[in-house]
C-alpha cells in the first residue's frame, strides 16, 4: 500500500495554502535535481573526451552556479526545469554526434538514478515506519524532470538530441533554436497551468505516476 505522505506529481506550488516544509523540500528537491544533471552531463562529455583545464561550468557541485533563470522559472510554473546548459565541444569526440547525444541524455538518466537510489531510503523508512515525505519529494522532483526531459525543445535533452539527430538542420535554425526553445517551454508549461488545457501532461504524467509510485511504495 502507498504511504498516505505521497506528495502530488507533478508537484506545484499553491499559493493558496503554502507550507513551509512544502517550500523548503521543493526547493532543495529542484537544487539537488539540477545538480545531478548537469554534473552528470559535465561528467559523460569530460569522460568521452571532452576535457577542459580548470572547468568553471563543470564538476564543482555548486547547484547555484547551474542555475537557470527560465528553468528554475519553469519549475514553480509547470513542475519540471532545467539547468544551465554548457558548451560540450563535440569536435573533442571520437564520434561526435553520438557522443553529444550521450552527454545529453546522462543528465535526465542521473535524475532517474537518483530518484531510485532514494526510492531506497524510503523503502527504509517505510518499513521503520518513518514519514518520507521529504524523500517522496526528491524521488518526484527527479522523475518529473527526467521524464520532461523528452519534451523535443531545447534546452530539454531530447530537443538536443532531435538538433544532433538531423545534422543537415540550418545553423541559423539551430541557433534559433537554442535561443527561443527556453521562452517556448516556459510559455506551454505556463499556458498549461493558468488555462488547464492539456499540453504535455496526458503524455508524461502517466509515466512519471507510474514510475513515483513504484519508488514511492518502496
Amino acid at each position: 500500500m502507498l504511504p498516505e505522505s505521497l506528495w502530488p506529481v507533478p508537484y506545484f506550488l499553491d499559493p493558496g495554502s503554502l507550507s513551509v516544509d512544502a517550500v523548503t523540500t521543493f526547493c532543495v528537491s529542484i537544487l539537488l535535481s539540477i545538480t545531478i544533471n548537469a554534473e552528470a552531463q559535465a561528467f559523460v562529455s569530460n569522460l568521452l573526451g571532452d576535457r577542459r583545464i580548470e572547468p568553471k561550468d563543470r564538476l564543482h557541485f555548486n547547484a547555484f552556479l547551474h542555475l537557470d533563470v527560465l528553468g528554475t522559472i519553469c519549475y514553480f510554473v509547470g513542475g519540471f526545469g532545467w539547468a544551465r546548459s554548457f558548451d560540450i565541444d563535440s569536435s573533442k569526440f571520437e564520434h561526435p554526434r553520438l557522443y553529444t547525444v550521450i552527454s545529453r541524455v546522462a543528465g535526465p538518466v542521473a535524475n532517474l538514478l537518483l530518484a531510485s537510489i532514494v526510492g531506497s531510503v524510503v523503502m527504509i523508512f517505510n518499513k521503520m515506519e518513518y514519514n518520507p515525505r521529504v524523500f517522496l519529494m526528491l524521488v518526484g522532483v527527479n522523475v518529473t524532470t527526467a521524464i520532461y526531459n523528452l519534451i523535443p525543445i531545447p534546452p530539454l535533452a531530447m530537443g538536443h538530441v532531435v538538433l544532433e539527430l538531423f545534422p543537415q538542420v540550418d545553423q541559423r535554425f539551430r541557433t534559433l533554436a537554442l535561443q527561443v526553445g527556453p521562452f517556448l517551454v516556459l510559455a506551454l508549461a505556463f499556458l498549461e497551468r493558468v488555462s488547464h488545457h492539456s499540453i504535455f501532461s496526458p503524455y508524461f504524467n502517466p509515466v512519471i505516476m507510474a514510475i513515483y509510485n513504484y519508488l514511492g511504495s518502496g
